[in-house]
């Protein structure tokens, strides 16, 4: 392992020196910051974080707050933390990753330790019972998600108010009228999640201006929980002819037991889907769908925390843009003719 020492060494000066061009603490000649620098990228050294620590009274970690819920789809959430952890590593920081349901206490651990520079908050909830205590404490801070109040905060998120109304204007302009909605489960509902709420707010807002039918069911991911959501739904709209889903985990169950009930996509019904791209083309009939930028999430979060840090940046709200893209799961309905969509 290489040591300061070794770059020293190497480039001839002092430890000290290679101290002092690491910290920025003294003023060191154009010429030697080089040559330190010149070693350094030569031996390949990287100081450890104790070592940054004391140098800068920074430990050059950023926290990741992951709550790894059973009622959450974990693999969108893991791409958005390797994101999270690549596009720091690029700007030179490392991620300390919180994984447990532990609201204002896991900031106040990171708060008492002084662990970390700053925190990347996931799984926001509309009315978030860390977010008082994050303002309180005023370290840079930055959510990816977006609660009602975003005062003083910093948040990035894809526009799910956008995106729920953006698979409505395209079913209603395919003819579709009776529209059912295959949601997440219930518990997400219950704790407010953002992202859930915003969707659910376009959704239904987007419905009532082209006079479109729309019900809502909360789902169990699993194949039994689908399949339940599916036989209340045929029972309460018969005439159902399109479903939206939210629920990544019930994609693949949905179009199963679509195809048990002599059901085709799409010529008997359409769906779309609002998740990872991934999901959406290699179901068993691609499909229509909206998709989380789970990446580019990540790495929104990372540019804003370090401006932060910097002392750059500002509270700032960040909506991505959500983009509809169709594949093979949505037609024409046979029931009603198409919807033209003006403005």
């Amino acid at each position: 392992m290489v040591t300061l020492a070794d770059v020293a060494r190497h480039a001839g000066v002092s430890a000290s020196t290679v101290s002092y061009v690491l910290s920025g603490k003294r003023s060191i000649s154009l010429t030697t910051r080089e040559r330190v620098e010149r070693s350094i990228d030569h031996l390949g050294y990287h100081p450890n974080a104790g070592a940054r620590a004391l140098a800068s009274s920074r430990s050059n970690i950023i926290a990741l707050m992951v709550p790894l819920r059973t009622d959450m789809y974990v693999p969108v959430m893991m791409e958005i933390a390797i994101a999270v952890a690549t596009t720091a590593r690029a700007h030179g920081y490392d991620v300390l990753l919180l994984t447990g349901e532990e609201g204002p206490e896991a900031i106040r651990r990171i708060e008492g330790s002084a662990l970390a520079d700053a925190m990347i908050l996931m799984d926001v909830e509309l009315h978030d019972n860390r977010l008082p205590l994050l303002r309180e404490t005023g370290r840079p801070a930055v959510l990816i998600g977006l609660p009602t109040d975003t005062t003083d905060l910093s948040c990035v998120d894809l526009d799910f108010t956008a995106a729920g109304a953006l698979c409505v204007e395209h079913l209603a302009a395919l003819g579709h009228r009776e529209v059912a909605v295959i949601g997440e489960a219930p518990a997400v509902y219950e704790r407010h999640t953002g992202f859930a709420e915003r969707t659910l707010t376009g959704l239904r807002d987007r419905s009532h201006q082209l006079g479109v039918r729309l019900l809502h069911r909360p789902c169990e991911g699993s194949y039994a929980g689908v399949s339940a959501t599916l036989a209340r739904i045929h029972e309460e709209r018969p005439g159902t002819t399109a479903f939206i889903v939210q629920n990544e985990a019930a994609t693949d169950p949905l179009l199963a037991l679509l195809h048990q009930r002599r059901l085709a996509v799409p010529e008997d019904v359409s769906v779309v889907a609002i998740c990872p791209d991934q999901v959406a083309a290699s179901a068993s009939v691609p499909l229509t769908s909206v998709a989380v930028p789970a990446q580019e999430m990540g790495r929104h979060a990372v540019e804003q925390v370090v401006a932060r840090i910097e002392g750059r940046g500002v509270g700032e709200v960040v909506l991505l843009e959500p983009v509809l893209t169709v594949r093979e799961s949505t037609g024409r309905s046979a029931v009603a003719p198409p919807l033209a969509l003006g403005g």
